[in-house]
């Protein structure tokens, strides 16, 4: 059954109060911030339907993303004391990009805008309220912005910049400063089910739903407990998938540098030549082995791009499952009954 709506111009408040907000949380090892978060997600869950802006019915839902400490067993002990609370736990890992996707289309369905954040605290919940009332102004997505970076390091915070404005050069059509933290009307969730991508990257992917869209700035906040999961290994990992997934500027270039050494090898061919007929050659190894170096390396580092894609080709064409869910709140309360 599909609730999404579309708000009556006359109505006004009335439809407010009907909307149902779900609140996607990606979890991976979050045993010692969920207790934490938990709370404060159910605190603006309740003050935004005291406010009349949201309904009743608006959830929490947690996706636990294969963890493996306790953050399944907190999941179904919050959805045992209070019924906001949801939660699916997927088979295994599978990483955060299919955590978040999984949780979008289990909540397409059953309300009419998704708030996706992180569970580690650090981006601000009370940005929530702004989002909400950009919806109900006609918005369909909306991006959560960073305002300042100053709880980065310079050096994440200079390669993070860096990322977003490669990312744009590279054809890559992202919100600058924005992460994973938006909302999604249940309108743009049903078009966004039809992308059927194996290779995620939501920020580059919902920008091409389209629809009226704008951006509300936040500030980030320090973890509240535990590590971060994305160390910088995984931050490169994503930015490489960003461009390979959406982009086909790296083929063009090694297409037009490819011409570039072509030509460039012809000028080298023709000044030997030359050199050979005056009788002013002198035999070398070091230029011979430069040469040889250089078109090497150049070789090796474009079949690796190029390599990239075919993977990436690979992967789509085999169709796997982006996630797979193994356990619902409901149902595990269910199965231990049995």
């Amino acid at each position: 059954m599909i609730v999404s709506r579309q708000k009556p111009a006359a109505e006004g408040k009335s439809f407010m109060k009907d909307t149902i907000l779900y609140i996607i949380v990606p979890c991976y090892n979050e045993e010692a911030v969920l207790p934490t978060t938990s709370g404060m997600f159910l605190k603006e869950l309740q003050d935004l339907q005291a406010k009349g802006k949201i309904s009743g019915e608006s959830r929490v839902l947690f996706v636990n993303d294969g963890s493996r400490d306790r953050t399944w067993e907190i999941i179904c002990n919050l959805a045992r004391q209070d019924a906001h609370f949801l939660g699916i736990s997927q088979s295994r890992n599978r990483g955060h990009q299919n955590a978040v996707l999984a949780g979008l289309m289990e909540a397409k369905d059953k309300c009419d805008i998704t708030i996706s954040i992180d569970c580690d605290g650090q981006d601000d919940i009370s940005a929530m309220e702004a989002m909400v009332d950009a919806y109900h102004d006609g918005c369909e997505i909306v991006y959560g912005v960073r305002s300042k970076r100053d709880t980065d390091t310079f050096f994440k915070r200079v390669t993070a910049e860096g990322f977003y404005k490669f990312l744009r050069f590279m054809g890559a059509d992202v919100v600058f400063n924005h992460a994973d933290y938006r909302l999604m009307s249940s309108r743009v969730l049903q078009e966004f089910a039809k992308f059927k991508e194996v290779n995620l990257f939501l920020r580059g992917m919902v920008p091409l739903v389209g629809f009226k869209s704008t951006c509300v700035s936040y500030e980030r906040h320090e973890r509240i407990a535990g590590e971060s999961h994305y160390p910088l290994k995984k931050m490169l990992a994503l930015a490489f998938d960003g461009i390979t997934s959406l982009s086909v500027k790296p083929i063009r270039m090694i297409t037009f540098a490819g011409i570039f050494f072509f030509l460039l090898s012809l000028v080298g061919i023709l000044w030997c030549v030359i050199t050979a007929v005056s009788g002013h050659s002198v035999p070398g190894w070091a230029s011979t082995a430069c040469i040889v170096l250089m078109i090497g390396g150049i070789q090796s580092l474009f079949l690796g791009i190029i390599g990239e894609y075919i993977g990436k080709i690979y992967m789509e064409v085999k169709a796997r499952p982006r996630y797979i869910i193994s356990d619902r709140t409901g149902e595990t309360d269910e199965t231990q009954k049995k």
